[in-house]
């Protein structure tokens, strides 16, 4: 199918930054199957660059908060901009380091880990970042002598649902600051240099406050520890999943200022740099990604019209674990009205009730065969899916600087549901 082919289509926002190349996604669909996750390396390089320029100070880095994405392609052209990247588990630092990243541009962020996790991390020589009090002192014993960072619950958190915020009185991450002497002996007893305190107070919101609140305090508490090297912000920054309405992104610009006031007085007032990182995700990846799945089965129900998909809760689960909106668009060749409205509940393939992608929307006709596109897929999407109902999981293409498509994660197979059972 050429380019060129006249759709009949609701596609405002990837028609207006390319985001196919010289491909369509109708053609992709048939090239690739769906559901396919499709990547776009202008978009995603774009944005590694808004990140870099957020702050005007000499030792700023960007750590990239992996668990968003962990494509090694991906990895590759992130680590190709000059950022540098975070970890969760033993399986992310490995697939970092496979991507090129080298053992000083990993922070290991320990949350609830094993001393064998723990083991792994030092061996592979990679920074720790620990979660409790306890968890250091478990780190003292397996690496007595060295260096490490400590993750601090700053006490405020934001975001857009009550499960990703990690900062505060209701979560499970950091150590309290009034653990401050528990931690200072526990340093000592084990002969550690802490050298870095990292945060992170949630993810996807849309205003500065909070995180400006939290940075002020992450500064004002690295004072008690002269000989920290670095302070890591945390990330969090909101994209816009509700484009049809105008929504606008996180203000880069303002929160940029924000933060070199707080830095610039903090060094003028110790009289040393120290370096300063943030660890975005979702900002990074979330809008270079679009799900594509095809329309099966088109039926009125109770009153409603569903408009049945192949992509499942399998693929993404973003909608059922968070209720989270992403903008659809339709691709078709059949003729129709784009004018016409309708309102449709869109669902996939898994056999529960709440296997719903979008409900209740707006959309322009759908008919069977339709082509959708889930907008903002490349965060959380493909990392967070899975075998149920022993679905296969989807592959994933990426559209390179040039335009073309090429496959950077095949589809599963129906053996390798099987391959990690024993005979």
């Amino acid at each position: 199918m050429k380019n060129n082919t006249k759709f009949y289509v609701q596609n405002i926002w990837t028609k207006g930054v390319n985001f196919y190349g010289i491909s369509n996604p109708i053609e992709l669909a048939e090239k690739y199957g769906t559901p396919l996750y499709v990547y776009n390396e202008t978009i995603l390089r774009n944005r590694c660059n808004e990140l870099k320029n957020l702050l005007d100070y000499r030792n700023f880095k960007i750590n990239y908060s992996a668990k968003a994405n962990t494509n090694l392609s991906i990895l590759k052209i992130i680590r190709d901009e000059g950022l540098l990247v975070d970890a969760m588990s033993p399986g992310e630092i490995f697939i970092e380091l496979k991507a090129g990243f080298k053992p000083e541009e990993i922070l290991f962020i320990c949350n609830n880990v094993s001393d064998e996790e723990i083991a792994f991390a030092v061996k592979s020589g990679v920074m720790v970042s620990v979660d409790s009090v306890s968890q250091l002192a478990r780190y003292g014993k397996i690496n007595r002598g060295g260096k490490v960072a400590v993750r601090i619950n700053p006490g405020v958190g934001a975001g857009h649902h009550e499960k990703v915020i990690t900062g505060g009185k209701n979560t499970k991450f950091g150590v309290d600051p009034i653990l401050i002497d528990d931690l200072k002996a526990t340093l000592k007893q084990y002969d550690l240099q802490l050298i870095g305190i990292n945060q992170h107070i949630g993810s996807l919101f849309m205003t500065s406050e909070v995180y400006i609140e939290a940075a002020t305090f992450l500064l004002e508490f690295a004072e008690n520890f002269p000989e920290i090297e670095f302070i890591d912000f945390g990330g969090g920054f909101g994209i816009p999943y509700h484009k049809g309405s105008g929504e606008q992104p996180i203000d880069l610009k303002k929160l940029g200022i924000k933060l070199k006031c707080l830095v610039d007085n903090w060094v003028s007032k110790n009289g040393k740099e120290i370096t300063i990182k943030v660890e975005p995700g979702r900002f990074t990846v979330a809008e270079c990604g679009v799900l594509l799945g095809r329309v099966h089965s088109v039926k009125m129900n109770g009153g409603k019209k569903y408009i049945g998909t192949d992509i499942g809760f399998n693929v993404l689960a973003r909608p059922i674990m968070y209720d989270s909106f992403h903008e659809i668009e339709i691709y078709g060749t059949a003729e129709r009205d784009n004018l016409f409205k309708e309102t449709v509940t869109l669902v996939g393939n898994i056999c529960e009730t709440g296997d719903v992608i979008a409900k209740d929307r707006s959309l322009t006709k759908i008919i069977e065969g339709d082509i959708v596109g889930i907008l903002d897929a490349g965060a959380y999407g493909m990392v967070m899916s899975s075998n149920y109902n022993c679905r296969l999981r989807p592959a994933e293409i990426l559209i390179d600087k040039g335009g073309n498509d090429r496959l950077i994660r095949k589809r599963d197979e129906l053996n390798d549901l099987i391959i990690h059972f024993p005979e």
